[in-house]
């Protein structure tokens, strides 16, 4: 069936500034600039606790956004928006949390590695959820998916395969920290998967509108996350911080350095608007159009940051990325489902694919009806 205007432009929307997102913070990434003092020295811009206080700030705008809409909703004479159950907030702190140690950590290793390294990697969250949903949902997985967690791993294997061969050629980085922020990738979406699982568990079977919690995450990161650059501030860390004080997070420092060169504001601006668009863009799409197509675009921006960042000259190209990148799309595709309508035409598949397809019904249909098994 042929896409409307209006689905097209979502689906545009998704692509260019999921990309965005990623290609800002990197470019912040890259800049160097003077630090507070007379006397300070040229260095460069490493503060990945700030740009996460900005991605938070971008997905609490997405509460004002929600409220907008039912405002703007509540004036029509026959209402049509949904705005969910009441809820207690404090619901959504510990996801939020999980959110916003996933996030810093990212961050920090998107200081270490390649800007496509980073996406692709990030593709392991589907390894650690589905295990998580099978450990504390009683989640059964079907067969398909358990090959697309296989496939994904052995996806991962190759993509930090490629960065260890091609670390030494890479000026901006070296291969101990092209290693180290593979690893905390990896270690990132554990946390992130932990987050998914509690979200699942406590969250959606209260439908809540998905603006409304990603806003209130928002929130929550936001202001937990900016207090505690206080303190951030007299952590000493040594060399593992690229700040010259050599502390955490130096946020003074950071606006220090944005004073005497504005166009870092501009990359940071692009991650914090991108990221408040990226949410409405991915919701609509799952709302007009499918959550398959929402996974398809997902995977299609790791391939825009990679053909990105090679025409920028901020990578060099290396074949196993290609290789590591298919062979994830793979595994994501077979674990979302994506094999399913195609082996629904084949006449010797088409009763696999229906079996399939019924039990991921029957598991959606028991979660949100609150059927779990409490194994904690």
């Amino acid at each position: 069936m042929a896409w409307t205007n209006y689905q097209l432009f979502l689906a545009g929307l998704m692509l260019t500034t999921g990309s965005i997102n990623t290609l800002s913070a990197k470019w912040a990434d890259m800049f160097e600039a003077k630090g507070c003092g007379k006397n300070a020295e040229l260095h460069s811009f490493s503060h990945p606790f700030l740009q996460a206080v900005g991605m938070f700030l971008g997905e609490f705008c997405c509460l004002a956004v929600f409220y907008l809409l039912l405002c703007q909703d509540r004036r029509r004479p026959i209402p049509q928006m949904n705005p969910g159950q009441s809820f207690n907030p404090l619901l959504f702190f510990p996801p939020a949390m999980c959110d916003m140690t996933a996030t810093s950590i990212m961050y920090v290793a998107l200081n270490m590695t390649s800007a496509s390294s980073f996406q692709m990697l990030r593709g392991a969250v589907i390894i650690f959820t589905g295990l998580l949903s099978v450990a504390f949902l009683g989640r059964k997985l079907v067969t398909s998916q358990w090959v697309g967690i296989l496939i994904t791993i052995l996806g991962l294997v190759i993509v930090g395969l490629a960065d260890f061969v091609s670390g030494n050629r890479d000026d901006s980085h070296k291969l101990s920290d092209v290693i180290t922020g593979d690893l905390l990738i990896i270690m990132a979406q554990i946390i992130a998967a932990v987050q998914m699982v509690l979200e699942e568990k406590f969250v959606y079977k209260h439908d809540v509108h998905p603006l409304r919690a990603v806003g209130t995450e928002g929130f929550f990161g936001f202001f937990v996350l900016s207090i505690l650059l206080i303190p951030m501030y007299f952590i000493p860390v040594g060399s593992f911080s690229g700040n010259p004080r050599q502390v955490l997070e130096d946020a003074l420092d950071a606006f220090c350095q944005i004073g005497h060169k504005p166009l870092i504001i501009l990359a940071l601006l692009g991650n914090t608007v991108s990221i408040a668009f990226f949410n409405f863009a991915g919701i609509s799409v799952t709302k007009e159009i499918s959550a398959t197509t929402r996974m398809v675009l997902d995977s299609l921006r790791t391939l825009v940051i990679w053909a990105v960042s090679l025409a920028l000259g901020w990578e060099h190209f290396h074949g196993l990325q290609v290789l590591g990148f298919l062979v994830l799309l793979l595994g994501t595709a077979l674990y979302n489902g994506l094999h399913r309508p195609i082996m629904a035409r084949i006449p010797c598949c088409a009763s696999l694919a229906g079996e399939e397809e019924q039990t991921s019904e029957e598991e959606r249909e028991r979660l949100l009806n609150g059927d779990v098994r409490d194994q904690s």
